[in-house]
């Protein structure tokens, strides 16, 4: 803290630090035309993920203090900048997501070109040192006395230019094409529950190590169940001699399993019951079954009925 007070204190270090902070993201702003995350230069803000395969903070912030060399060689980076992580999102049934389970997704996603083997070069082609790095796979520059090295854009940090580039994928050494993955639904996940599956997202443009998938879960309402929490919640129907008079009844679980229920006498509509441990298992956690109860009122009554009821009203002295 103290040598970054000293540099933004002295009049000529500061005016060399305000210089390399107006080159747009380091060196990786507008013009670079490849996604934030490939390792290519992003079109849009600054982000830590672009200094990923460039030494980092501790590379520039050294540069800064004067505590390495103004010129960093090549081979001195942290390696070439992993690829693009991709998030997508797939939705899944009420049930798998209660109980867990596998599936499978097919993803768009950039591969490795079968036609060239990645190389980007047509096949039986070969490959010439590229002029822009000399070979090295990264190139240098400089602001104000500061040296910074990123992937040279030319060959794409692989050092080698084909000499004839390949047609399938225009001499990238990557296609887009779906791939099928098999994932597996932990218990309980929730809308917006995310996976991340290290290794398979999108390959570096740079030969760096892929990026991540990514995988945030949407759940399909259920005609039945409804969750809150780990709570289950449903809502039942039963007549008025049930309610009045009490009654047993079944009630089905989110597991398939039927519990035995008590409708209380006197039961009234919005009555909650509780059914303890049987709602969603989630590590050493489990939620209740809530079971709402809705009275129905008869639409019609024969005469009898009608009669009856009249005579029950008058006895009870309830007003009609």
């Amino acid at each position: 803290m103290g040598e970054a007070y000293a540099v933004l204190s002295d009049p000529e270090k500061r005016k060399h630090y305000d210089q390399i902070s107006r080159i747009p993201n380091f060196g990786f702003g507008r013009g670079g035309g490849a996604p934030r995350g490939s390792g290519a230069p992003s079109d849009g803000g600054f982000s830590f993920e672009d200094l990923e395969g460039f030494g980092g903070l501790g590379d520039i912030f050294s540069s800064i203090f004067d505590r390495r060399p103004k010129a960093a060689a090549p081979e001195t980076n942290r390696g070439p900048a992993k690829g693009r992580s991709i998030e997508y999102s797939v939705e899944i049934s009420f049930l798998t997501a209660v109980k867990g389970g596998k599936i499978s997704i097919d993803v768009p996603i950039t591969e490795g070109c079968a036609t060239c083997g990645g190389s980007g070069a047509s096949p039986g082609m070969g490959s010439k040192k590229c002029a822009e790095c000399k070979g090295t796979g990264a190139i240098s520059f400089g602001q104000g006395g500061f040296a910074l090295n990123r992937p040279c854009p030319a060959c794409f940090g692989r050092g080698q230019i084909p000499e004839s580039p390949c047609n399938a994928c225009s001499g990238s050494g990557t296609v887009r094409q779906n791939r099928r993955f098999k994932i597996t639904v932990p218990k309980g996940v929730e809308v917006g529950s995310k996976v991340r599956l290290s290794g398979k997202g999108e390959r570096s443009s740079w030969g760096g190590r892929p990026g991540d998938l990514i995988i945030t879960f949407k759940i399909k309402p259920h005609s039945f169940f409804r969750r809150e929490g780990l709570d289950i919640h449903v809502t039942i129907s039963v007549n008025l001699a049930q309610a009045t008079l009490g009654s047993k009844m079944a009630a089905r679980t989110v597991y398939g399993k039927k519990v035995h229920l008590r409708i209380p006498p006197g039961t009234q509509s919005g009555t909650k019951l509780r059914i303890r441990g049987h709602g969603i298992e989630k590590g050493e956690r489990v939620g209740d079954q809530i079971v709402e109860v809705d009275v129905v009122i008869p639409e019609t009554l024969t005469d009898e009925q009608k009669q009856a009821m009249e005579e029950f009203a008058s006895s009870s002295g309830l007003k009609h």
